[in-house]
């Protein structure tokens, strides 16, 4: 059984590329996919997915706050902030909203995902 990964980004380029690297890497599957932060809160509820990828600035209530009402809901799940951003920029946003990891889209890949997800203390299965 694979890691379940919610994919959220507002833009299509960037959701066709965390698919191919998710579908390539193994032990990891795409569960779904969402535009908005409401539809990020929406689709987690639904799918119930273990790793949720998280694009920091969405339009509606944004990643930070959609991360923070899906932990509420589902404190298990864990959800990797992504952004063009530099991780300075970006880290202690991070911690605050309860994210496990962050990771500048402009690094993410197999390697990248994997790492944050052994991080967060999940394991592939």
């Amino acid at each position: 059984m694979s890691v379940r990964v919610l994919i959220v980004d507002d833009l299509e380029p960037f959701r066709s590329a965390a698919r191919a690297v998710v579908t390539a890497t193994p032990g990891f599957e795409v569960a779904g996919e969402a535009a908005t932060g409401e539809e990020s809160i929406e689709q987690t509820r639904a799918l119930r997915p273990e790793l949720i990828l998280m694009d920091v600035n969405l339009p509606g209530i944004g990643g930070v706050e959609a991360t923070r009402q899906i932990l509420t809901d589902m404190p298990g799940a864990v959800v990797v902030l992504v952004s063009i951003r530099d991780a300075d920029d970006v880290g202690s946003v991070a911690a605050d909203c309860g994210a496990s990891a962050y990771i500048a889209k402009s690094a993410f890949s197999s390697k990248s995902l994997t790492q944050a997800w052994a991080a967060a203390g999940g394991r592939t299965r």
